[in-house]
């Protein structure tokens, strides 16, 4: 298996294992990996509800996800999908997802923005790969238990951070790597060292 090198970081310095956290935010199903391992934030809502329970499911999830992120060193977010495609609620989509990476800035985390296709790349090679064959291929390389598409794409999002910050979960073939090139880092400078 040929291995990718990670992109130049910051060093983590002797024995200093990173803090990543995965994020794949969605109304239905948010997504999260950290070193604890994965969770799903399920919500339910109506495309009839009021702004105020929208405005209450939003903030909810946004809650839970800064909470559950806790203190890291990056927050790998899958970036949103192309509002062109029509369907969902885009405009409540658009404000959880400015709502979470708004509160992580706020705390000074930095944020990594991961493409859909860039996810799916690394995950299994193709980044036109649906979320069954992520879910598959986030089990079978990281060995994972996951309950659900959400969490092996949040578990990825954070093999993905990792691996930009020089400490991959493990060895990926060439081809999945060049998956972080379509990514955007942020500018960590001396902040993670």
């Amino acid at each position: 298996m040929t291995t990718v090198s990670a992109p130049a970081a910051a060093g983590a310095g002797p024995g200093r294992l990173y803090r990543v956290a995965g994020l794949d935010i969605s109304l239905t199903g948010t997504g999260i990996a950290t070193v604890g391992g994965t969770i799903r934030v399920p919500t339910k809502g109506r495309r009839n509800d009021s702004l105020a329970a929208r405005r209450n499911r939003i903030k909810l999830i946004a809650d839970v996800v800064v909470t559950e992120v806790g203190d890291v060193d990056l927050a790998a977010v899958e970036g949103p999908v192309s509002y062109s495609q029509p369907g969902g609620s885009t405009w409540d989509r658009a404000g959880l997802w400015w709502q979470v990476v708004d509160r992580l800035i706020g705390r000074d985390i930095p944020v990594a923005v991961i493409p859909p296709t860039c996810r799916a790349k690394y995950a299994t090679g193709s980044g036109a790969a649906r979320k069954a064959a992520v879910l598959e291929a986030a089990q079978r390389r990281y060995g994972a238990i996951l309950d659900s598409d959400d969490e092996a794409d949040a578990l990825i999002l954070r093999a993905m951070g990792l691996h930009f910050l020089g400490q991959p979960l493990t060895d990926v073939p060439a081809g999945h790597g060049v998956a972080l090139v379509g990514c955007r880092w942020p500018d960590l400078g001396a902040g993670v060292a």
